[in-house]
């Protein structure tokens, strides 16, 4: 990185630093129709979740002076929002707990601050939400202090909208990464179009995995008749390579495929695609043919792979 990008990265990040603090209303006096301040409500949201927390925990998870925190408490205690004990632990802190009268403020600062987010997204196009919380993440991700222990993902069911992504996401991706053209959106878009018009739950299944609250993998199991059951449009997002989704999306289609009575799970994808050709290989899967082909513009190998269930 030159000195002209370090300064304009750094540029970068103090703007939106301002823009963020005054979109929060970190320098208000006032947080949220209070008279407490954003630090205030943050230290009694700690105590309300966690139920009961030690001031040397607070002091060290919030980056706080303890002479700065042991004010708060002190204005907390005389509003009967807390109550303190000895700690048993360390003579030199104590425990911290809210209130009956703490609980009720401590839900309504819960509220308010839903509703003030909730009002932030309302005036927002589709889709937008989503790029901000992507957005949120990566920094999250890339910026928090445990970079060793990613976010877990769960595999589920789609929700509306769910198989317009896995077009938007895959085309996006193969035409990034393989310069791919239109052809394999088209492609992509008739086979999700295909599952949404003729869809058999009985035959027919489709897994979405999420992680932190945003799509970063696909899998779809279509009839190909007689019967064989067809893998389709597996992707796992390159935000979420490493963590074994794409192994298990494959032994979700496996699984379900036996269950529906299949005898046969049928596949087709491109050589290139080395990782997941190699799930597909230890898997069991077996390749059947190839031959090449210009359908997405440059030249590929295209196989047919094979599992007998």
């Amino acid at each position: 990185m030159t000195i002209a990008d370090e300064f304009t990265t750094i540029d970068a990040v103090r703007n939106f630093n301002r823009f963020y603090t005054n979109f929060l209303g970190v320098l208000n006096k006032a947080y949220l129709d209070s008279p407490y301040t954003l630090t205030d409500v943050r230290v009694l949201f700690e105590v309300g979740f966690r139920g009961g927390v030690a001031a040397s925990a607070l002091t060290r998870d919030l980056h706080l002076d303890p002479a700065y925190l042991s004010r708060i408490v002190k204005r907390f205690r005389e509003d009967g929002l807390i109550e303190t004990t000895p700690d048993p632990e360390d003579a030199r802190s104590q425990v911290i707990k809210v209130t009956d009268k703490g609980q009720v403020q401590f839900q309504e600062f819960v509220r308010r601050s839903r509703a003030q987010i909730a009002g932030y997204f309302d005036g927002l196009a589709i889709g937008e939400p989503e790029r901000i919380v992507e957005a949120m993440q990566t920094i999250l991700e890339t910026l928090g202090a445990d970079r060793s222990a990613p976010s877990p993902a769960i595999i589920r069911s789609p929700r509306p909208g769910d198989i317009g992504w896995i077009v938007q996401s895959q085309a996006r991706f193969y035409t990034e990464e393989f310069g791919w053209d239109h052809r394999f959106e088209a492609l992509v878009a008739e086979v999700a179009g295909k599952f949404l018009s003729s869809f058999n739950p009985d035959k027919e299944r489709c897994w979405i995995a999420e992680r932190n609250g945003l799509n970063v993998g696909s899998a779809m199991i279509a009839d190909g008749g007689d019967g064989v059951a067809k893998l389709r449009l597996l992707y796992v997002d390159k935000t979420a390579r490493g963590l074994g989704l794409g192994k298990l999306l494959v032994d979700e289609c496996i699984r379900f495929s036996r269950d529906a009575g299949y005898t046969r799970l049928s596949l087709w994808t491109n050589d290139i695609l080395d990782a997941a050709r190699a799930i597909y290989i230890k898997a069991g899967f077996r390749l059947v043919a190839e031959e090449k082909h210009r359908m997405f513009g440059p030249e590929l190998n295209g196989q047919t792979w094979e599992l007998d269930l």
